[in-house]
């Protein structure tokens, strides 16, 4: 498995609670754009339509060989999920206030694959508690590394 892009700032937004690995439709050029480390998932998201579930505001770059046979670089791209994981997330979001957001982007076996994840925002003193227990764990390991 190789990791092509990450969702640092998923982590921190939001409460993970499960994750689920689904493949992804693309074109011709936007495959050979991934393989080259051409992607952002920063400010994209998943919604599901008539369902299915696609990935929207995922920014792969034209590929520079490309020519008229390029694509659009943020267009929406369809997931390939389970039927029932589509229900289950679909049913997540429309009662629970959930969403669904992308946090890595691999190649697995030749193929291109998103690690979505159902997710609940945190609230702005959820994420300050988070950043004093990062902090006290990291000064915690560097007194414990000076000691010894």
């Amino acid at each position: 498995m190789h990791t092509i892009a990450r969702n640092k700032k998923a982590r921190h937004l939001y409460e993970l609670e499960d994750t689920f690995e689904a493949g992804i439709v693309l074109k011709g050029t936007e495959i050979k754009s991934v393989r080259a480390g051409k992607v952002s998932i920063q400010d994209s998201y998943v919604r599901i339509k008539a369902n299915e579930a696609y990935i929207i505001n995922m920014h792969i770059a034209k590929y520079r060989q490309g020519n008229v046979f390029n694509h659009e670089e943020t267009r929406e791209r369809k997931l390939l999920l389970h039927k029932q994981e589509i229900i289950r997330l679909k049913s997540k979001t429309e009662r629970e206030s959930y969403t669904i957001v992308p946090l890595q982007v691999h190649i697995k076996e030749g193929f291109c694959k998103v690690e979505i994840a159902l997710a609940k925002g945190k609230k702005k003193y959820d994420k300050r508690r988070a950043l004093k227990e990062k902090d006290i764990k990291r000064r915690m390991e560097k007194a414990l590394k000076e000691r010894y």
